[in-house]
């Protein structure tokens, strides 16, 4: 083999030991991730996602997956991206409110009994932090998904607050196993409420 398939093989060989143990992470705490999306679905809330950078491909994927479908024709349900509309966020970056850019979606949007998903890739911002505190000022539940163990956002979270950590993984090692994480809980999601 030469170096560039040296190196690809390398990383494959990373990405399958870190999803491996991402499995014995996760796992236990998807399903309980998945209860409070389908209660706060099934009293007629809906989620909020947000993310920095390219982790917010995660929550475009989350969304995605509850608007449309993933493995089988159902209703849409709602979820809303609050990164995914550049006018509104670059609004409120123009102010110098960056730290505000989800705070304010999730106070004007958000209502109680609603979840926000949180994807954090690259430890803590205070943008994500502001949207946190935004979400329990509204009683908002929070599910936190992270490919670091310990941020400041993990001190934030309140009872029925979840989050799911990685083992301290980088951005681009983490991202591909946060969608897997994101997946599975779609999943469940889609089956506790259709069956299937």
């Amino acid at each position: 083999m030469n170096s560039s398939e040296d190196n690809i093989s390398h990383w494959f060989a990373n990405h399958m030991e870190h999803t491996a143990m991402a499995g014995s992470l996760a796992a236990p705490l998807i399903p309980a991730a998945a209860d409070l999306i389908v209660q706060t679905l099934l009293n007629d809330g809906k989620v909020l996602a947000c993310a920095n950078g390219s982790a917010n491909t995660l929550a475009q994927y989350l969304c995605t997956s509850l608007l449309g479908r993933l493995d089988q024709d159902r209703p849409g349900l709602p979820a809303v991206n609050l990164g995914a509309d550049a006018t509104t966020y670059s609004a409120i970056c123009r102010d110098n409110r960056f730290n505000e850019t989800f705070a304010r979606q999730v106070t004007a949007l958000g209502k109680p009994g609603d979840t926000l998903m949180v994807f954090v890739d690259d430890g803590h911002k205070a943008n994500l932090i502001q949207a946190i505190q935004a979400a329990h000022d509204r009683e908002i539940n929070v599910i936190v998904v992270s490919a670091r163990e310990k941020t400041d956002i993990s001190t934030l979270l309140q009872t029925p607050d979840l989050e799911i950590t990685l083992n301290d993984l980088d951005p681009v090692s983490a991202t591909p196993i946060m969608m897997l994480i994101t997946g599975a809980l779609c999943r469940l999601v889609e089956h506790n409420l259709f069956g299937g």
